[in-house]
């Protein structure tokens, strides 16, 4: 296979999980007023390129932890559907029987170790798993994503203290929209820029401000290497926008803390529809495109037909999985 194929490949496959995501969230902002969903969602429509860039550059050597904000980290490492909606209608069929709900989203034979509902709390977690990684010698690094908010977490400050005192085998990837729910970095952050403030640590830094998710992947290469090659920790700061309201399926403008201006800029240059110029200006790809597409919206619609169908679990399960 030459150079042009295996770029191709890598396009087509980087594509295809940018619009699994999408579509994927879509068809939740179409069903969520149903009331069928059994769950708050926090959609991550306008990131999709940040879990899909890093999760493909570091295929099985990795294991991951997330954010409540995790559909896209989630379908990055599973490009599974069935179980993944029947988790949001809460029926027994999904990923965790209908009792995680969105924001408790596993899959730990691709490497997602947890995700969580509550700021910063995966961060020390993924520490754990670093440290046990690295006293096993087993080679495995830790990528652990959260959002800006929780650079004002204690948490956070610690653990990444630990790792890089430790030198613990981690990609810390910081997802940074400017927002903590509606507070801007202005309202809560001491200091210009967390750039300026982490090179203070023994660790490595990389930082980007792009949708695409080529150089995404390539950045998460980069990444990789220096914790095999420098072992000590890599901060990834990456800025993006988020398209809709925090919580739920609503873009909300209206609420007087950002406005339309904003999204507008940054939808010129969405990850999605960037990805697809890209394959049809390169390689001429708009059949095969149009017929993944079409695969996908079908996978999906299946995949919500099937969560519909399926049994709610029974009221025992409560109780089990439970630890006091």
């Amino acid at each position: 296979m030459n150079y042009m194929e295996k770029q191709m490949n890598l396009s087509l496959a980087l594509y295809q999980k940018l619009y699994l995501i999408r579509r994927a969230t879509q068809v939740i902002c179409w069903e969520y007023p149903s009331d069928q969903i059994k769950t708050p969602v926090h959609l991550s429509m306008g990131e999709e390129a940040i879990s899909v860039g890093i999760c493909h550059a570091l295929g099985q050597r990795a294991q991951f932890c997330g954010t409540y904000r995790n559909h896209g980290l989630y379908l990055s490492l599973t490009l599974e559907t069935d179980k993944f909606f029947a988790e949001l209608y809460g029926k027994k069929t999904g990923v965790a029987g209908g009792k995680a709900g969105s924001m408790h989203l596993t899959a730990s034979e691709q490497g997602l170790i947890a995700t969580s509902a509550v700021v910063g709390t995966t961060i020390p977690v993924a520490v754990g798993a670093a440290f046990a990684n690295q006293v096993l010698g087993n080679e495995k690094t830790i990528v652990v994503f959260f959002g800006d908010g929780a650079l004002n977490e204690g948490a956070f400050w610690e653990s990444f203290n630990a790792a890089c005192a430790w030198r613990l085998p981690m990609i810390f990837v910081c997802e940074d929209n400017g927002l903590a729910t509606h507070t801007k970095k202005t309202k809560r952050e001491g200091y210009d820029h967390i750039c300026s403030i982490i090179p203070q640590f023994r660790c490595n830094v990389l930082s980007a401000t792009t949708t695409d998710v080529e150089e995404i992947y390539q950045l998460a290469l980069k990444a990789k290497e220096l914790v095999e090659n420098n072992s000590y920790p890599v901060f990834v700061h990456l800025d993006y926008y988020r398209y809709l309201e925090h919580t739920g399926t609503k873009q909300d403008f209206d609420k007087g803390y950002r406005d339309r201006g904003e999204f507008e800029k940054w939808f010129e240059v969405d990850p999605v529809k960037l990805q697809r110029g890209r394959l049809v200006k390169n390689f001429g790809l708009e059949l095969e495109i149009l017929e993944m597409e079409k695969n996908i919206n079908e996978q999906i619609e299946k995949s919500v037909q099937l969560a519909k169908e399926a049994e709610f679990p029974e009221k025992v399960e409560l109780f089990k999985g439970v630890l006091a």
